[in-house]
């Protein structure tokens, strides 16, 4: 992180900060506090060694994680508004590159990571057991085609399965009472109308407001041609998870967590995550391949865990199969105008 912006976010948090700096042991100043937080976010130390790094103290660590707790809640304290859906020119430029996809008034990407933890205490361990077989919680992100955040929700244990996750989640009560999709409608091919919709793998079944692959064996080519675009386009979550965690390593690993605070730090790194990316902070994606005692460099777990089986598409209304089949004609359409206009050419 650039000396400029560690600079401004320490003075956004330090009027949320102030009034706590007499509860340590030895007061610190607040651009202290956000140092020592974003540390432990960045490098996944311990505690303790972490505290040692910043003189905080040895002692066990007890002061860290008020530091901690308390960045979390003043970084959601001052930047409210930055995880947010889109409005104005930004949401126009990125639905508009969403079309050049083959995606027209799609409003951006959903997905899962799990988060994985050492093994819980005071809770149902096996409920947070996932497929892995490893103790997780589960994240639900909503990104767009520039990698921000638009929508998060954490917390339910790594067994749940993303359909699960989907329906307890706020953006699905949002969804239900007309909040989000309420744009202009785009007419499709066939007389399909559309207010919006999002981008998901084949752990969600096809619906009004979220488009997934066709899948299958046997494909026909506009079928072929639909997933292979889908896929592309819904790259944008896979890579935002990418830089999510990649800077944020302690969210990479197992890590010793308090259950009830953690929701609240993934959606506070969720706000640096968005406050990084429009401040267009490079990224190194080389981080991510760590060298292993063989001395192979495997590329780390991101916590993205395919579904078992897809969800069934026979269950799915006539009305939303047709708006996946309207997609894949409009991508057909604009083919075969590209293959007439290049004859003309030649």
């Amino acid at each position: 992180m650039l000396p400029r912006m560690f600079r401004e976010i320490a003075e956004a948090l330090s009027p949320f900060l102030q009034r706590l700096v007499t509860f340590y042991r030895e007061p610190l100043q607040p651009d202290h506090i956000v140092a020592s937080a974003l540390y432990r976010w960045v490098s996944g130390e311990t505690y303790e060694s972490g505290t040692c790094s910043f003189d905080i103290g040895r002692s066990s660590g007890l002061v860290a994680v008020q530091v901690l707790q308390d960045v979390t809640e003043a970084l959601l304290s001052a930047y409210l508004d930055k995880i947010s859906w889109l409005a104005g020119l930004e949401k126009a430029v990125v639905m508009r590159a969403f079309a050049d996809k083959g995606f027209p008034n799609c409003h951006g990407c959903i997905d899962c990571t799990h988060i994985f933890i050492d093994k819980p205490a005071n809770c149902p361990r096996e409920h947070y057991y996932d497929r892995k077989c490893r103790f997780s919680v589960q994240a639900q992100v909503v990104v767009d085609l520039n990698l921000g955040v638009l929508d998060v929700f954490v917390g339910y244990p790594g067994s749940c399965h993303d359909m699960r996750i989907v329906h307890l989640s706020s953006l699905w009560a949002r969804v239900e009472v007309g909040e989000l999709f309420t744009g202009p409608p785009v007419m499709l091919p066939f007389g399909v109308q559309t207010n919006g919709y999002l981008l998901g793998d084949k752990g969600y079944p096809p619906s009004e407001w979220v488009v997934v692959p066709y899948g299958g064996l046997t494909q026909h080519p506009s079928e072929l041609r639909f997933d292979n675009k889908q896929k592309t386009a819904r790259g944008a979550v896979e890579r935002a998870f990418v830089r999510l965690k990649g800077r944020w390593r302690l969210f990479l690993r197992s890590h010793k967590t308090n259950m009830d605070t953690l929701p609240q730090q993934f959606v506070a790194l969720c706000i640096l995550h968005n406050i990084l990316i429009n401040a267009d902070i490079p990224f190194d994606d080389n981080v991510l391949w760590e060298a292993g005692p063989d001395g192979v460099h495997p590329r780390v777990d991101l916590g993205m865990q395919q579904p078992l089986r897809p969800m069934c598409m026979e269950s799915s209304t006539g009305d939303v199969l047709i708006l996946q089949d309207a997609l894949a004609e409009r991508m057909g359409a604009h083919k075969r105008r590209a293959s007439v206009l290049s004859g003309r050419l030649r």
